[in-house]
């Protein structure tokens, strides 16, 4: 194997949990204490791997809001926002004001890196199994997948427009004197896909995380034939990405929520019988929840509430009048009374509320997935892309459609994903651009072009300070 190096500068400490912190709630705090010298070390290890995707930098807040507020989902009311998320809003991105997602991603890459190396000649000891290392392994691949999947996406232009770009450093084997250069956007995707159908095959088929509150704030098999397909369509692999798709659609372990059920799906404290896949899992007395800075409070029309990251007009137009979709906003009466706020992450249903859990894979995406691999050449017997949307757009009240070509498609991806951080990649990998009406922000960015050098964001100074071989995107 390669060995890679890299320079960690975020501090970044996980704190020790209580002793029952593996049956009360899921674990999202990692004792530096633990030992990856035992089995139940790098299980417990593992299992804290999972904590910094809560982190405001990434799924508990910036990465999706960011993206929202950039695509044309996004508004700033003038008169309920405090000054925060105003860079991705106006596009005045620089090297010092950029998302913060590397720091946080590479330092849950460097914690199941660890695991990874220390896996060998635990089995035999305590009753360990092969099995039980390898779904361990298969775990710790699929969050060093996704990591590195988002931080090529962000920082890097997309596999199908130039997948010969630098991307990111792809880091299997860490080293804190490291200071590793960008790899090829193809190579990242190849290592992101190496690493999912590894962890493909190693995962047993019915493994789930013992003793959390959420079994699907963890990867299980499906998960990560879900990522999968998503990874093949920002690839163009049209057929794979139909392929894994219709293997999590077929499987019958999810199903589509009802119109009257969708609302509070979002709301869920712990998934039940339908959509969700993998998603994360929020909890105030997490070490890494934002609470205030959280995704909830950011998206919140209450007065309390920051409220940086309202909804457009436009995004709310193309909603029909009978579509559940349509109504998932909430605006303040006295504060904002024209301004709508989405209400996906409104808080739990737990008799006060509370902050929500951040979706990642649910089974719509699936379908539109294939839906949308169809349309540009995959082939699934019995399925049609028109099919796969009218099966979306029943559960929603929304009329069906008599045909479907990709317009369809990709409009059907906004109105059912949106404020999940989905539009904005959909437009970079589709080499589509951005027309904002309703609109509160810095005129000179109010409409960002195919060509706009904003589709690849700038890497954080600091990083390149201490890292000579990092090369900076061109324009910052």
């Amino acid at each position: 194997m390669k060995k890679i190096f890299i320079v960690f500068v975020v501090a970044l400490l996980f704190v020790a949990c209580g002793e029952n912190f593996l049956t009360e709630e899921p674990i999202m705090q990692q004792s530096t204490e633990l030992s990856l010298a035992t089995y139940k070390g790098l299980d417990n290890s593992v299992a804290g791997a999972y904590a910094p995707l809560v982190s405001v930098n990434w799924y508990g807040a910036s990465f999706v809001l960011d993206a929202e507020m950039r695509s044309g989902n996004g508004y700033r009311d003038p008169d309920k926002n405090s000054g925060r998320y105003t860079v991705p809003y106006n596009f005045t991105y620089t090297s010092t004001a950029t998302p913060a997602l590397w720091g946080t991603a590479y330092y849950l890459i460097s914690a199941v890196n660890n695991v990874i190396a220390q896996l060998d000649g635990k089995v035999g000891i305590d009753g360990v199994t092969q099995q039980d290392i390898d779904n361990i392994h298969a775990e710790a691949l699929f969050l060093r997948a996704l990591a590195h999947f988002d931080l090529v996406r962000t920082y890097a232009k997309q596999y199908t427009i130039d997948k010969t770009a630098l991307g990111v450093p792809y880091v299997k084997v860490t080293d804190p004197a490291g200071k590793p250069s960008r790899d090829p956007v193809e190579t990242v995707y190849n290592n992101i896909v190496e690493d999912l159908t590894t962890a493909e095959n190693l995962m047993a088929p019915n493994y789930v995380r013992d003793e959390i509150a959420d079994p699907k704030s963890t990867a299980d098999k499906l998960a990560i034939q879900a990522l999968l397909s998503r990874v093949y369509l920002y690839m163009g692999n049209w057929q794979k990405a139909a392929d894994y798709a219709t293997t999590v659609i077929k499987s019958g372990k999810f199903i589509m929520w009802e119109k009257d059920k969708y609302a509070a799906a979002f709301k869920e404290d712990v998934p039940g019988e339908g959509e969700v896949i993998f998603e994360v899992y929020g909890l105030k007395s997490n070490e890494y929840d934002g609470y205030w800075e959280g995704i909830s409070r950011m998206t919140s029309p209450l007065t309390d509430a920051y409220s940086d990251c309202a909804a457009s007009n436009d995004l709310i137009s193309l909603y029909a009048d009978d579509d559940i979709r349509g109504e998932m906003f909430l605006n303040n009466e006295e504060k904002a009374p024209t301004t709508f706020w989405t209400t996906k992450y409104a808080g739990k249903d737990k008799g006060t509320p509370d902050v929500s859990n951040t979706i990642v894979l649910r089974l719509s995406e699936m379908y539109l997935n294939r839906a949308e691999a169809i349309t540009r050449g995959a082939t699934i017997s019995g399925v049609t892309a028109v099919s796969d949307l009218n099966t979306i757009r029943a559960k929603r009240g929304a009329s069906e459609l008599t045909s479907a070509g990709i317009t369809d498609v990709m409009n059907e991806r906004r109105l059912e994903l949106a404020w999940e951080g989905h539009h904005w990649y959909d437009l970079a990998r589709t080499g589509g651009s951005i027309t904002r009406t309703h609109y509160s922000g810095a005129e000179q960015n109010q409409n960002i072009p195919a060509d706009s050098k904003y589709w690849v964001l700038p890497i954080n100074k600091r990083e390149l300070d201490v890292n000579e071989n990092l090369e900076p995107n061109p324009g910052y």
